[in-house]
């Protein structure tokens, strides 16, 4: 873990930074990609989403377009800032064409995750996403099994 000393900043930022946090998601919740590209720095990128997202607006886009057509609605659960950083935990419903391949048309899901952001100059520049897309996978009906050499053969 790496331990950094920050400048703190005053409550009146940190207000802002939250207001920005919680914004965001509320614009990933009504697919509106002007609005969302508009609250994030040129070389904004996310951890934890689509694997080789590029950078900046253009990523925001592709974000989009992987996820393809859904229907969401983020309820915001927790709010926390220091520093630089806005942790937020929601709880998502939606529903969505397919999700990793596994189809879900027709079945709402509800998952929750965890949003850290780092806000520079009032401009989200940063997201760590850890959201729980195992639990959306058993929703829409997906099995784990183990490989074929280690299942019992059938007589």
């Amino acid at each position: 873990m790496t331990i950094t000393a920050t400048t703190t900043p005053d409550t009146d930022t940190l207000t802002a930074n939250k207001r920005l946090a919680v914004a965001f998601l509320d614009a990933i919740s009504d697919g509106d990609v002007a609005a969302l590209t508009a609250m994030i720095t040129p070389t904004w990128t996310m951890e934890g989403g689509p694997p080789d997202l590029p950078a900046g607006q253009e990523g925001i886009r592709v974000l989009f377009a992987h996820i393809g057509g859904v229907e969401q609605r983020w309820t915001i659960d927790d709010v926390i800032a220091e520093g630089d950083k806005v942790v937020v935990r929601a709880t998502n419903h939606c529903e969505q064409d397919s999700f990793f391949g596994v189809p879900g048309r027709g079945i709402v899901q509800v998952f929750t995750a965890t949003f850290t952001m780092q806000i520079v100059d009032g401009l989200v520049a940063r997201i760590w996403r850890n959201a729980a897309d195992l639990q959306r996978l058993f929703q829409l009906g997906a099995r784990i099994l183990p490989p074929a050499t280690m299942r019992p053969s059938m007589p």
